[in-house]
């Protein structure tokens, strides 16, 4: 399934994409079956029955029942997360010759999060702001002390994250968080790729192109450390909930690492695609 956050009729809703006549529509879950939470992270929280009940919705619907996307607005697949938890470093030919040893685990605050199609305001602070393409992956039960061989029991599906960023404040000191948190600097969608769409994470093509040339391109194979691995590093130290986010890194190809460099202005606009997920698309601002 394709799981989207939406607003239709000024309402937020929970939505599933389908792909119909070489077109894509919306179902209106919560039209379909009215018990099913609007909310994603209720949605996740209740988890197999949740899950199956959206999945007998789909197979019923007819074409009476799908929306046009042009009678929507796509939000973040999960617009508020509790934690958005991201990974520096983890692509091979991103980090330089010797891999890190341990995954560079930061975080970024929710109110970076913004919708596929919403603008990234570069801010009256910072000249450099660059992009990052990432997979990211939506937790979907809670997680604590979790093994590799089991990681991805815990993972309701994954989604395209841009992990945005001020080089210029994140190269002031040794402390990432101010550099990554600026608002709107966490775009996400277009939607919630259930797993069983995607059974190997770790075989995605992926790609960023700026104002149409392409910046980055990569398979997620090229990861130093699994998406099972993160889940285990991660869950030592913090219980996972529904909803939340971690995003496994970049690969080269960022803005900073070009020559001359090359940071998002205004006008830009920044796309992120990965295979059997979509892409996701961003104009860029100044702030007003």
């Amino acid at each position: 399934m394709k799981l989207v956050t939406m607003l239709h009729r000024n309402e937020t809703r929970l939505g599933a994409l389908i792909a119909r006549d070489a077109q894509n529509y919306i179902l209106d879950l919560n039209r379909a079956q009215p018990d099913l939470p609007a909310d994603i992270i209720r949605f996740l929280q209740a988890g197999d029955p949740a899950l199956a009940a959206a999945q007998r919705a789909i197979a019923a619907a007819d074409a009476r029942a799908l929306i046009s996307q042009a009678e929507i607005a796509l939000l973040a697949p999960v617009p508020r997360p509790g934690k958005i938890i991201c990974v520096g470093h983890n692509y091979h030919g991103h980090t330089g010759a010797t891999p890190p040893a341990h995954p560079d685990i930061f975080a970024k605050f929710n109110n970076v999060v913004i919708a596929p199609g919403k603008p990234i305001v570069i801010p009256r602070a910072s000249e450099k702001v660059d992009y990052e393409g990432e997979l990211a992956v939506i937790i979907g039960k809670r997680a604590k002390y979790v093994d590799q061989a089991h990681a991805l029991d815990f993972v309701a599906g994954y989604t395209i994250f841009n992990d945005v960023t001020a080089r210029d404040y994140q190269n002031r000191t040794s402390q990432w968080t101010l550099g990554k948190s600026f608002d709107t600097f966490g775009p996400m969608g277009p939607a919630l790729v259930t797993k069983d769409e995607i059974p190997d994470p770790g075989v995605l093509e992926l790609s960023l192109t700026l104002n149409g040339q392409e910046m980055q391109r990569a398979n997620t194979r090229q990861l130093i450390f699994s998406i099972p691995f993160l889940i285990e590093c991660i869950t030592q130290a913090i219980t996972l909930e529904p909803g939340d986010i971690i995003s496994t890194g970049t690969p080269s190809g960022t803005g900073a690492s070009q020559k001359p460099p090359v940071f998002m202005k205004p006008g830009d606009r920044v796309r992120v695609q990965i295979e059997k997920i979509g892409e996701l698309v961003n104009p860029i601002v100044s702030e007003k």
